[in-house]
């Protein structure tokens, strides 16, 4: 039997309905039994960070989901299913049905390769993923600081 991590995932976006969008992406994700959601933050209504100017507001949230594979497999199945539910990047930043970001694995993982750098680079500076996710995982400490999800959620502006 191999192990058992739990991953931080920041989710949200700013077209569409995006809570039956994001709900749709959880039921996808748990299909073939690989990614288990086990915590769901309150969906949150917020300004939108960098980008073109005049989109729409986003909605955010997070998820704490279960799994027994690594962070390039977890990286790769939820941009699978960000493209599954019509995520299309063309503008950087820019409006989108769906994001998927994979932030923080409980234990501390840290890994930087040229498709993926865990704990998520721009975590503590992002008070909405930090807000949902110290809902949920306020215990969890983000490297390289060792400071928990909490205490960078109360920092942040």
């Amino acid at each position: 039997m191999s192990a058992e991590f739990r991953y931080a995932v920041g989710i949200g976006g700013n077209v569409g309905d995006v809570p039956a969008t994001l709900a749709a992406a959880a039921r996808w994700l748990a299909e073939d039994g690989l990614i288990t959601l086990v915590a769901e933050a309150p969906l949150i209504g917020t300004d939108p960070v960098g980008g073109p100017a005049g989109q729409p507001r986003f909605v955010n949230g997070a998820w704490i989901v279960a799994t027994s594979l690594g962070p390039h497999q977890v990286l790769h199945r939820l941009q699978r299913a960000e493209t599954e539910f019509g995520r299309v990047r063309s503008i950087h930043w820019g409006p989108r049905t769906i994001d998927l970001d994979l932030l923080l694995r409980e234990d501390g993982c840290a890994c930087a390769t040229p498709v993926l750098s865990l704990p998520h680079p721009r975590l503590a500076e992002r008070a909405f993923v930090l807000k949902p996710l110290a809902v949920i995982a306020p215990g969890w400490r983000v490297p390289p600081s060792g400071r928990t999800v909490a205490e960078l959620a109360v920092a942040c502006p």
